[in-house]
């Protein structure tokens, strides 16, 4: 579909709604008014940003037809204004192909997300360390909560695995593009000889469920209680709060000794296990709709490598669009932005062509 129709008719829709947000009888159905109200208030931002880019893109036609004239001293002037017009209304196309794209309602949810150290042993336990620094300091910067969940060190002070939560504004639908295998390429810090190697770690992005979206049964479950073996401060091997459930139907299993209360350790671990059962379900339909749009954006393939990371170069890869960018130390602490807006925009561009 063409950009220009799909926003015309997303501005006629917002018309429409206003119109009828005017007639009292519009809240003469409390429920259908509040999704229509929420309808109109999503369209805000792209009408606005429309109208912006069809403004500019009004002045730039009539800019650059000055600096076609014959007044030299005019003509030198429109064409840098030419030049700074056409760098916005790049800027607002872009944009406008982030917001013309209806949101998948799982964009809004909250998030759990698991790191696992791969191939590389002890390096790849430091950089599944490095990549939850990463992850925490982008939250900061998002304004995001991030709860631990689950915590399992290596000797060097990395993370065999980490699993924690976030929770904030459109959490997933930012998040959802680090699942898969994470490469670096360094020289470790126990490498004697200056080597480069090579190690990776999986994560696994996975939306939280809430406990409206799946149904446990008590009787399904396995509960055991055990003494917690890692960071926790005194109550190590003095009580038995950690918590391992076990999901009888599906063999799934979770467990968590990050809190001094088994109770809330239990209800981190449901939490877990919930989130776990949902993503079964989710990741289907993930898949169903990447297979539609031959997507190499978010399949949901965990085993697939999506990045690779290179500090002697300084350099990022994204290998599923062909993103690279030379500012991996700016990444590393936590300005993910320029990566997942690449990540959207090409996502939205796939599914833009399939709208009728």
């Amino acid at each position: 579909m063409n950009i220009e129709n799909r926003l015309r008719q997303l501005k006629s829709r917002f018309e429409e709604l206003a119109t009828a947000m005017g007639d009292p009888a519009f809240y003469a159905d409390p429920r259908r008014a509040a999704d229509l109200t929420r309808e109109h208030a999503d369209l805000k931002d792209v009408v606005a940003a429309y109208d912006r880019w069809k403004s500019v893109s009004a002045d730039l036609a009539g800019t650059l037809e000055l600096a076609a004239g014959d007044d030299p001293e005019m003509a030198a002037f429109a064409r840098e204004e030419a030049g700074r017009l056409k760098e916005e209304a790049a800027a607002l196309e872009a944009e406008l192909k982030l917001l013309i794209v209806p949101p998948d309602p799982e964009d809004q949810r909250n998030a759990i997300v698991e790191i696992r150290a791969g191939t590389g042993g002890d390096e790849a336990a430091l950089f599944a360390a490095d990549l939850y620094e990463m992850y925490r300091r982008h939250a900061d910067e998002q304004g995001w909560v991030l709860e631990p969940l689950s915590v399992s060190e290596s000797d060097l002070g990395g993370f065999k695995e980490v699993v924690f939560g976030l929770a904030g504004r459109e959490v997933f639908g930012r998040m959802k593009f680090e699942s898969g295998v994470h490469r670096v390429q360094r020289v470790p810090a126990t490498e004697a000889q200056g080597r480069i190697h090579t190690s990776a770690a999986t994560v696994a992005v996975l939306p939280e469920a809430e406990e409206v979206d799946i149904t446990i049964h008590p009787a399904d479950l396995e509960v055991d209680t055990f003494r917690a073996t890692g960071a926790g401060g005194q109550h190590i091997n003095k009580t038995d709060s950690a918590i391992r459930i076990r999901h009888i139907p599906t063999g799934t299993v979770v467990e968590c000794q990050e809190e001094r209360s088994q109770h809330k350790n239990r209800d981190k671990a449901m939490k877990m296990l919930r989130t776990r059962l949902y993503e079964a379900e989710y990741a289907k339909r993930a898949a169903a709709r990447a297979a539609e749009r031959k997507s190499q954006v978010s399949t949901g393939d965990r085993s697939a490598k999506i990045r690779t990371y290179n500090f002697p170069q300084g350099r990022l890869t994204d290998h599923r669009i062909g993103l690279t960018l030379y500012n991996l130390d700016e990444i590393m602490k936590g300005r993910l932005g320029p990566v997942t807006d690449a990540l959207r925009l090409a996502e939205n561009l796939e599914k833009l062509a399939t709208l009728a």
